[in-house]
């Protein structure tokens, strides 16, 4: 039988005091090598149960904690790459955050994904680099069971790519970005309002064109001659003269 009298007081799993002890080293380990970030929790508006992702996702609140960044070379990652879609910067990180101190500062909160560990899908803004990288696996079994329990969060992730998010954090330099950086284009109507749909929710625009009306166009006259080559009425569904 594994037992040791002068470890883990004879215990394999170890007892609380030992747990207790293991969490406040790790906590102090990371506050002096880590560093002060901010947990973004993922809000969904109108997630879609069949692909599995939700346009409409927004961010409103920050939860600062402080996390030890694994990386000490640099980013990881493929880092910057030309493409046809233009350049692409894949960088990805591994933050560690103690466990207790998650579920201190954000896990306490109503409203996450989970409430027992970080969510896929969440952010994490790194103010020294002005980062914000998109957490995309959760590894919460490692070390696994030291002194019979888990004290860690192990996060890979991956520099975020926006995509019609929106945020009302109370940062800054994320609250800012979302109107500069954004693609999110609402269908405007004739009267001034923009689209909405039955929830409410503004209608995204795949397209979006810039290019200004001609004033020596000739759309009036095309305007008039079309209806002598299509008629588009309830007693003609199909168009045609």
């Amino acid at each position: 039988m594994a037992t040791n009298h002068y470890f883990q007081s004879g215990l394999t799993p170890g007892t609380t005091s030992e747990q207790r002890f293991l969490e406040d080293v790790i906590i102090e380990s990371i506050k002096i090598y880590g560093h002060d970030v901010h947990y973004l929790p993922r809000v969904s508006a109108k997630p879609d149960s069949i692909l599995g992702e939700d346009v409409l996702s927004h961010f409103d609140a920050s939860y600062p904690v402080e996390m030890y960044l694994t990386n000490v070379d640099g980013w990881e990652g493929d880092g910057e790459l030309f493409s046809k879609f233009g350049i692409q910067v894949t960088h990805q990180a591994t933050f560690v955050v103690s466990k207790r101190r998650w579920e201190d500062v954000v896990g306490s909160n109503t409203g996450l994904q989970l409430l027992h560990r970080p969510a896929e899908g969440d952010l994490i803004y790194f103010p020294m680099t002005n980062s914000v990288f998109e957490i995309k696996f959760v590894q919460h079994l490692d070390p696994f069971y030291q002194l019979g329990k888990f004290h860690i969060f192990s996060m890979q992730c991956e520099l975020f790519q926006s995509s019609s998010e929106t945020f009302d954090t109370g940062i800054g330099a994320l609250d800012n970005s979302e109107t500069q950086d954004a693609f999110t284009y609402q269908v405007l109507l004739e009267n001034g309002s923009y689209l909405l749909t039955e929830d409410g929710f503004s209608v995204i625009q795949e397209a979006y064109g810039t290019s200004a009306s001609v004033p020596f166009s000739d759309n009036a006259e095309f305007r008039t001659s079309e209806s002598d080559i299509l008629d588009f009425s309830t007693h003609n569904p199909f168009g045609e003269i």
